[in-house]
């Protein structure tokens, strides 16, 4: 249904129109309004009661006339174009090919607001993910169907981060997998219904969304990608500064369409990188304030938190007979004002996803990369993809092994900023050493390494230790990889 209304503008305030209402719309609904110069716009409704109706715009206004204006009602929701043959191509913020290649042959067409998923059909998030970040897969590891945002602050190296983890993210056979050899071929490509073999390399993607880049930022995304070869897995979205702050809103709506298409339609295991989220959540500010709605904390709107979780829930797994056997995985990243983790903004966040990464400014001036502080770090769904099953045995005690160690070891630096190193335990002095050793070897890394790479550096760090200070190995742990990690 494609109905016309004409010279029923009433005012324009940068991205919104604002419309008497003469037809019968729907919220959300898809609109094209042109000005009089003919060039077409796409927009959506936002708003509406029984008098008026609000227009997002989703392109620039310049141009457009309150008596020159006509707007098109196109009687559905925005929805995007999927087939396949995504992967590999870069998008605008709205789903518009800019590669330079031939536009997508669609297999379907998709509403961006997504569907709910049905609670029954969700399975719990299992298996591990291995992203190349030490302080990642051995501390806080990712599982699929998780959504674990990173908290950054400006001038983090969180572009850098983002890049590099979906250069080298994959999935890791599990121990099982290993034993019973490579999965065979399926000589049919995965499709709606299709259960490829688990653990398959060529079902794994990344659909990579930047919001609100700046040029330079776009580009590194592109050209990192491009160049790794990682671009071929990839369906690449690009949102940038200077464009339309309603395109800034549906950019990770048009990126989740597309994940949801190749996991639960095509049986793919996505892994969705957004960023950066508080780009997204100022411009909900900024146009809730067009609107005339009431703010709520630091100006945001009252409905931040719901708004915020009808896109970090769209990550997740479906139970067998409910789609093609794919999974959703969110790793989002958000730059925190003021390296204030109580913003809203990462403050929302943190009751809606399943932990944080945050990152540090003071491992970052002291040229440690990636800069990840391990304490407030937190993967709350790491039992579900880690340890015999999934990874190694002794996976999640090395891993709690090293954190207890960690822990001390700051703490010993804060008993010795007091009564100074000398003044310290000799065991005080090993946790010192050991803390330098973890940041300097584990934590920063200059290359991706493997899950078993950092275990094996894991090791040998705890072999410096006194093994009776070692109360989270058990002594078969002990004995079968402190020996061999302390031997020259």
């Amino acid at each position: 249904m494609r109905l016309s209304a004409e010279g029923v503008a009433t005012r324009l305030e940068g991205p919104l129109l604002f419309l008497r209402r003469t037809l019968e719309v729907g919220l959300h609904d898809a609109v094209e309004v042109r000005g009089p110069d003919g060039t077409p716009r796409r927009g959506r409704v936002t708003a509406l009661d029984d008098e008026y109706l609000t227009v997002e715009v989703l392109e620039s206004t310049a141009g457009l006339t309150l008596g020159g204006t006509a707007v098109r009602f196109l009687g559905e929701p925005p929805v995007f174009g999927l087939a396949p043959g995504i992967l590999g191509r870069v998008f605008n913020g709205v789903g518009q090919v800019i590669d330079g290649g031939p536009p997508i042959a669609a297999r379907t067409r998709t509403r961006i607001d997504g569907a709910p998923i049905n609670p029954v059909a969700r399975a719990g998030p299992r298996d591990f993910i291995e992203t190349g970040v030490s302080t990642l897969d051995l501390m806080n590891s990712l599982v699929r169907g998780q959504k674990l945002p990173i908290f950054s602050g400006g001038g983090l190296p969180h572009d850098r981060l983002a890049a590099e983890i979906a250069q080298h993210a994959r999935l890791r056979p599990r121990p099982e997998d290993a034993r019973q050899g490579p999965p065979a071929v399926d000589s049919h490509p995965a499709g709606r219904g299709s259960h490829p073999a688990e653990g398959a390399p060529d079902e794994f993607a990344i659909v990579f969304a930047g919001i609100g880049l700046p040029y330079d930022s776009a580009e590194f995304f592109r050209r990192s990608l491009e160049a790794s070869g990682a671009l071929e897995r990839t369906a690449l979205f690009l949102n940038l500064a200077s464009d339309s702050s309603t395109q800034r809103l549906l950019t990770p709506r048009f990126a989740l369409t597309a994940a949801e298409y190749l996991a639960f339609d095509c049986g793919m295991h996505v892994l969705a990188i957004l960023t950066d989220m508080t780009n997204y959540a100022e411009a909900l500010r900024e146009v809730s304030s067009s609107k005339g709605e009431i703010p709520s904390r630091k100006g945001f709107p009252g409905y931040l938190y719901s708004d915020l979780a009808t896109l970090f829930e769209r990550a997740g797994t479906l139970r067998a007979g409910y789609g093609a056997g794919g999974t959703l995985t969110q790793l989002s990243i958000l730059t925190m004002p003021a390296d204030d983790i109580s913003h809203p903004i990462p403050d929302l966040t943190g009751y809606i996803t399943e932990g944080q990464i945050v990152l540090s400014r003071e491992l970052d001036r002291r040229g440690i990369y990636p800069p990840v502080d391990v304490l407030p770090s937190l993967s709350r769904l790491m039992k579900d993809g880690t340890g015999g099953r999934y990874t190694h045995p002794d996976h999640p005690a090395l891993s709690s092994q090293l954190y207890a160690a960690y822990a001390r070891a700051v703490q010993a630096r804060v008993l010795a900023s007091v009564v100074g190193e000398e003044g310290l335990a000799a065991t005080d002095r090993q946790y010192l050493a050991f803390g330098a050793a973890f940041e300097s070897q584990l934590v920063h890394q200059d290359t991706p390494r493997t899950l078993d790479e950092s275990m094996a550096l894991g090791w040998r760090l705890l072999a410096g230790l006194p093994r009776s200070e070692l109360a989270r190995l058990s002594d078969a742990q002990i004995a079968a990889h402190l020996h061999a990690a302390a031997a020259p």
